[in-house]
């Protein structure tokens, strides 16, 4: 049986008598919050937990020993800030944790590609790098000391190895995804070899790999951490050090804050590019 049913101009519903009744679907728009409700909401926690700290710092609840308090914290910014060491420090550890990053992203993408295109480039390239993601980092420390010393190297090294498995296995599950169909349909059209990589396969495997990116960018904090334990003289891991051993809980916590900016610094760009590349995409799935 087919039910034939007529607009109403009214937008209401059609309500024939001994029939049906037909509801015309709400309409949901895709637009979200506005900005100036977002972007608080995404500060409000943190935000909540400086409270926090600075009302059990002010009442003792929290002993300066242990952690200490913000106004504190801020002091050790002007102080670091006046003598020109905070903005070094921070350049230079953010050169490392770049160029290490650059280095494994494309390394990672490209291998990454390369295993999801063939059969071929799966079997020689995809057991190496399942080792190499098994291998925690940290273990490669005293190896790449031996191997390269307690140089820039050393330390740009470190940060690669960590950051090129996360990339080469979202990629490379990023290409295996492409639809199929679409890959043969783009060969209709004439597509091979590099324009269909790079105008078909890489646009589809987009998703995952700006997600491997952001995750590369995190751990790449972790590596920078650890590469600056060793061997600096400027960076901010120096200066962890140098708060470690004068017992220094306002530059211990100052460092933590400073890496956490440096994380937000990457994923802003992560974000910046996603909106970019992808302004297709929805933030999130129901709002």
């Amino acid at each position: 049986m087919v039910i034939v049913t007529t607009p109403r101009t009214n937008g209401g519903p059609d309500q024939r008598p001994g029939g049906p009744t037909l509801e015309v679907p709400r309409y949901r728009s895709g637009r979200g919050r506005p900005r100036w409700v977002s972007i608080p909401l995404r500060f409000l926690v943190p935000a909540l937990l400086v409270v926090v700290w600075w009302i059990g710092s002010a009442t003792g609840a929290i002993p300066e020993e242990i952690l200490a308090g913000p106004p504190k914290v801020w002091t050790a910014f002007a102080e670091l800030y006046q003598t020109g060491q905070l903005l070094d420090f921070s350049i230079a550890s953010f050169k490392r944790a770049a160029l290490g990053v650059l280095f494994g992203v494309v390394i990672g993408l490209v291998l990454g590609v390369i295993s999801g295109l063939s059969s071929l480039g799966e079997e020689l390239v995809d057991s190496t790098m399942q080792i190499t993601r098994a291998v925690p980092f940290l273990a490669l420390v005293p190896l790449f000391i031996a191997w390269f010393g307690i140089d820039e190297t050393f330390k740009v090294l470190l940060i690669a190895v960590a950051t090129v498995a996360p990339m080469y296995a979202y990629t490379y599950l990023g290409v295996r995804n492409v639809d199929r169909k679409m890959v043969e349909a783009a060969r209709s059209f004439g597509l091979t070899g590099s324009r269909l990589v790079f105008e078909v396969i890489l646009p589809s495997a987009l998703p995952g790999v700006l997600m491997a990116l952001r995750i590369c960018l995190s751990i790449s904090i972790t590596g920078l951490i650890a590469a600056e334990q060793v061997g600096t003289r400027e960076g901010i891991g120096y200066l962890v050090t140098l708060a470690q051993e004068y017992n220094r809980t306002d530059y211990m916590v100052l460092c933590v804050v400073l890496y956490a900016v440096l994380g937000l610094i990457f994923d802003g760009a992560v974000r910046i590019i996603e909106r970019f590349s992808m302004p297709w995409r929805g933030q999130v799935a129901a709002r």
